[in-house]
């Protein structure tokens, strides 16, 4: 470890640290509303001496920016402040007890923009402006929707490396899964549900299909590497009636060295005879959203970096692969390598009990510093 770090890492400020998380942990910021937490991130720099670049992706709706260091950065610590609407929206903020804290966000993935706000104000605080890396801080909006924010960014900038703060638990993640969004609806014949034989259901088809899927050796959760999860199905919703239209969508997430391309030949294949096990099945697949996998590999100068620092910090090395859909996905589309790598659980993601331990949060703030002097 180089004195430089040390120097940084004794800049890190624990209390400041937890009054940034548990402040943006109380600012409610669902895809599409993200301006509140924009301008109090705007704050924070802005007071630390930054010269603060809003990069608009709608009205009212930005991305801010920070750079310093001379010369194009080699590297972009990145995080979305969006989260996903709140399970209850009077209990969305922050509660902390024995060194966890809980929130909507606080995993996913407010702990890891603390975390890279504060290796950001400790870099500014313990370093002359002449010593700066050449590294950049991006916090954008839309990653839990489509993703917008970092497309705006990547418009006009493309960096050799990014490092994604996603809930990992800390393990860096060179790799990362790809991920294919299938639509599936089924078309019947309405009727009044007490005369059931003279309509066609389609919610009974839509179910024979999902089981048809479920079934195929492709989605065996015990043997398949692909994760395969229906995430939500509709139907009409006017009353006493065999309903005619079924809607049903499917998150699939792939391993690294698989193509979506090739799952969705696989899926038509399966449903292309099911009208043989199915009487009267009038179907309709799509594809909506698509996006490859990728493998960095582990050599590389980050993964040295990490190497050298995360027995100091008392942190098991274990390089995995990032198991979501995330905005990694578009940086390595555009040309950018993406290191997944932040505090909190993917489990607890997106669910009422969503949490996150500080001291991870802490150590994060000491491994994005590490990461940006180290490129630098």
């Amino acid at each position: 470890m180089t004195a430089r770090i040390e120097k940084v890492w004794r800049a890190i400020n624990p209390e400041r640290l937890r009054k940034t998380l548990l402040d943006l942990l109380d600012i409610y910021s669902p895809s599409g509303k993200e301006e509140d937490i924009q301008l109090y991130l705007e704050g924070v720099l802005s007071r630390a001496g930054f010269a603060v670049e809003r990069q608009e992706v709608e009205h009212e709706r930005y991305n801010l920016r920070v750079t310093m260091g001379s010369g194009e950065p080699q590297l972009y610590l990145v995080g979305h402040v969006d989260t996903v609407p709140a399970w209850d929206l009077e209990a969305y903020g922050p509660q902390e007890e024995n060194g966890i804290i809980r929130g909507l966000g606080s995993a996913d993935m407010k702990g890891g923009c603390a975390a890279m706000v504060e290796a950001w104000l400790a870099m500014a605080c313990a370093l002359q402006p002449a010593d700066f890396p050449p590294v950049g801080l991006l916090l954008a909006v839309g990653e839990e929707e489509n993703g917008d924010g970092s497309a705006t960014f990547l418009d006009s900038c493309r960096p050799p490396w990014v490092v994604i703060g996603e809930p990992t638990g800390l393990a860096p993640c060179f790799a990362h899964y790809g991920y294919l969004e299938a639509g599936f609806v089924t078309r019947g014949r309405r009727s009044h549900s007490s005369l059931p034989e003279l309509g066609h259901n389609a919610v009974e088809s839509m179910l024979r299909v999902l089981l048809l899927l479920g079934n195929d050796t492709l989605f065996d959760r015990a043997k398949s590497e692909i994760v395969y999860s229906i995430r939500e199905m509709s139907s009409s919703r006017e009353g006493f009636v065999v309903p005619d239209r079924c809607e049903a969508w499917i998150d699939l997430h792939l391993p690294p060295n698989k193509e979506p391309s090739a799952l969705q030949e696989a899926i038509r294949h399966i449903v292309a005879d099911a009208d043989r096990f199915i009487p009267g099945l009038d179907l309709d697949v799509t594809f909506d959203f698509a996006s490859s996998g990728y493998d960095l590999g582990a050599d590389s100068r980050p993964a040295q970096i990490i190497r050298g620092i995360y027995p100091g910090l008392g942190l098991p090395l274990r390089l995995d692969a990032f198991r979501s859909h995330s905005d990694g996905n578009l940086f390595f589309a555009a040309g950018s390598k993406p290191l997944i790598l932040g505090p909190g659980a993917l489990e607890t993601a997106h669910t009422p009990d969503e949490q996150v331990i500080f001291d991870e949060v802490s150590a994060a703030a000491r491994i994005y510093a590490a990461l940006c002097l180290g490129m630098g």
